[in-house]
């Protein structure tokens, strides 16, 4: 368009512009896309600032000219963080503004949805939008037209700018030229070669990191760890004011995460390894979120092209392991079986339901169980199978005792030489913190000694620095005291695990009940050889196991359940006849229990049967004893029946029973029947005449005994 041409439309807009235009505010919008484009697209700026001198031609005073450049380096696809926009239509729509001005469109908005928010409530207020080319009013026809043509292809625009960078940056990627950012602990020289970090801290705590991840198995045991012995990450800052220096900072999650999924610390480039997609927000806005992509999906990969902290191998069985380690898991979607975590269930993670095939739950209540609750919830139901956790579990362990039988598993020189590595890395790690600490001690001294004395305002900054430095290393120096102290305790092997370790495969039995593994040693020792445990109710006082190994090898076992009645064990009908038969013989029920169990027969809630389930089966059937008052038998020389003593003293028997139980009459005083097992007490006048004085310090009110 030419400069008379311009003029002319300017001239005919000019005429749009009425005096209740003028008692109004002209608002000046000013943006720029992004911060590079403020500290470097200097004349864009001035062109936008001098609308404000065409305002005043236009006939606006000084005092109706309202600036709005608050959104200077902010792009202009949205407006959900552009305060300046939202304050534009703000004012519109209370009726303010009269005239809006823009250097173009694309500096209002980059999106047609905001574009139209902002016509709309220029046309219903009667306000002017106008820009290099002209001025505008939404109102008319040919206006909004022409208004509507230049947001679509301000949109369009913003759209071939994105499609023209992502063509060339992938052409890029195509020829090995891209250079993406480096994570800390790789430097990119200004020729374009990458090499390590020439300092050593950083090496050797990037190189602590993985060494931590291998021997602990968790991401989240290294965080731990590494705040337990005070260990910082460093982190070497992209941009900012900081940009190019090393910050060390108490380690995080995402910190670690970050390192351990990064596959150019095993020299790999990666690119397409995320997704942005676009989620609805509050107020018709959108939002960004970054999904990670699946391998198999990254858009390129290429080995050997960093040098590496890691081999491309075990950063690939890093990633099986933190893929393994995830809390949450869906079924047969996700195999993960989960971090080893501090409670009881040894399964947690390894059972799976022989039903429907999905990972169970553990659910703590006096014991643990095994729970599936994957298919009862998609049918609308309650669980259907809860399995008792103490008894599985032990099945299993006796089973991986059998495995590791033919192995002698002498550990013991793997140990010392991990706790010697342990050793040398922690005090490599505080050497290299208390020599760095001693360098910027130094370094803060050299300063503040060249600095004029007379220049007292720089003087008491870098004497305040130096003293600062000098605290830290004070500090420092104490720490690295403290761990040289303590060194030895924490590593040093009791010589009694000096022994089990050199005989690990006979010894981890014992060792395994003693107290001195904690459960999640436990399970990660399972978890050696151990796959999965499929789990299915096969009988109801029994369960079905098979233990698949890692070998993809299985084998099946059977472990009891309790029920909830003696009646519905399986051999139940063999039990009562066995009970029946061992009565007749004469046996008492201590003996038939120990019988019974003998014969692998077992109660309700134990392996194995009790007195009290035999007592209970004989009453229910009537298979009665004698009762003792009318049986001579039972009476044996120097002893009382229990009968017999509540007669002398005047009492009632249950009164005898509760001092047998809570000790008051000494066991040493009381013996068992030989045949029917029923209690004798000693016929001794001094324990009769203790009781007696206990029975009058009571006040019980004596019975006639029948």
């Amino acid at each position: 368009m030419s400069e008379t041409e311009r003029a002319m439309m300017l001239s005919q807009g000019q005429q749009k512009i009425t005096l209740q235009h003028q008692e109004r505010l002209a608002c000046i919008y000013i943006r720029q896309s992004s911060p590079g484009q403020v500290r470097h697209n200097k004349e864009s700026q001035v062109n936008q600032y001098q609308l404000g001198q065409r305002a005043e031609l236009l006939g606006w005073s000084q005092e109706r000219i309202s600036v709005i450049d608050c959104d200077l380096g902010l792009s202009g696809k949205d407006s959900v963080s552009r305060e300046g926009f939202k304050e534009l239509v703000g004012e519109v729509s209370l009726g303010h503004v009269g005239i809006i001005f823009g250097y173009e469109v694309s500096r209002l908005a980059r999106n047609n949805a905001d574009w139209y928010h902002l016509l709309d409530s220029a046309a219903l207020f009667g306000t002017l939008i106008a820009d290099y080319d002209g001025i505008y009013d939404p109102r008319l026809f040919n206006d909004r037209l022409l208004l509507g043509l230049k947001g679509t292809m301000s949109e369009a625009e913003l759209h071939l700018l994105h499609l023209r960078l992502k063509e060339g940056r992938m052409r890029q990627v195509e020829r090995g030229e891209y250079r993406q950012n480096l994570p800390t602990g790789l430097l990119r020289l200004p020729d374009g070669t990458v090499v390590k970090d020439a300092d050593d801290q950083v090496r050797h705590t990037i190189e602590t990191v993985f060494t931590k991840f291998t021997e602990l198995g968790s991401y989240w045991q290294v965080v731990l760890d590494m705040r337990r012995t005070s260990t910082l990450l460093p982190r070497r800052q992209q941009r900012g004011p900081q940009a190019g220096e090393v910050l060390w900072k108490p380690a995080r999650q995402h910190a670690l995460y970050a390192i351990l999924t990064n596959p150019a610390y095993a020299g790999a480039f990666a690119y397409g390894r995320t997704q942005r997609s676009l989620l609805p927000g509050s107020s018709g806005s959108t939002r960004t979120r970054v999904v990670r992509k699946p391998m198999a999906e990254w858009v390129q990969l290429e080995l050997d092209v960093y040098p590496a902290y890691i081999s491309w191998e075990e950063y690939l069985t890093n990633q099986e392991r933190l893929h393994q380690n995830m809390a949450r898991f869906t079924g047969n979607q996700n195999g993960a079986q989960g971090a080893a975590r501090k409670g009881e269930a040894l399964l947690q993670g390894l059972a799976i339901c022989g039903d429907c095939g999905y990972r169970m739950v553990v659910v703590y209540k006096k014991e643990h169980h095994y729970m599936c609750q994957r298919l009862p919830h998609r049918l609308g139901e309650s669980p259907k199978v809860f399995l008792h956790g103490p008894a599985i579990d032990e099945v299993v362990v006796q089973a991986f005792f059998e495995a590791i039988q033919p192995a002698q598993l002498n550990t013991l020189q793997a140990v010392l030489a991990q706790q010697e590595a342990e050793r040398e890395r922690l005090k490599r790690q505080w050497k290299e913190r208390l020599q760095r600490a001693q360098y910027e001690t130094h370094l803060a001294q050299r300063q503040y000694d060249s600095v004029d004395p007379d220049n007292r305002l720089v003087a008491a900054e870098l004497e305040r620095r130096w003293e600062e430095k000098l605290r830290q290393l004070y500090e420092n120096q104490e720490a690295y005291d403290h761990f040289h102290a303590s060194l030895e305790t924490r590593i040093a092997l009791s010589p009694e695990l000096r022994e089990q370790f050199q005989h690990l495969s006979e010894n981890l039995p014992e060792l395994w009940y003693s107290g001195k593994l904690s459960t999640v040693h436990k399970k990660e020792l399972l978890r050696c050889l151990i796959s999965q445990v499929i789990l299915k109710r096969i009988a109801p006082g029994s369960v079905e196991l098979k233990i698949v190994w890692i070998s993809g090898h299985y084998s099946i076992h059977e472990a009891w359940q309790p029920i909830n009645s003696t009646s519905r064990l399986p051999n139940y009908k063999g039990m009562l006849e066995r009970i029946e038969a061992l009565w007749r013989q004469e046996f008492n029920d201590t003996q038939i229990a120990t019988q019974l169990t003998e014969e692998g027969f077992r109660s309700a809630y134990s392996k194995i049967v009790t007195p009290a389930t035999v007592q209970k089966i004989r009453m229910k059937n009537g298979w009665r004893y004698p009762s003792s008052h009318n049986q001579p038998e039972l009476e044996m020389d120097g002893y009382l029946t229990i009968a017999q003593l509540a007669a002398r003293l005047g009492v009632y028997r249950q009164w005898l029973y509760k001092r047998i139980h809570n000790g008051t009459i000494a066991p040493c005083h009381v013996i068992r029947h030989p045949k029917y097992n029923a209690f004798l007490i000693r016929d001794d006048p001094e324990l009769l005449e203790q009781l007696r004085q206990q029975h009058s310090v009571t006040r019980a009110t004596p019975m006639e005994v029948l």
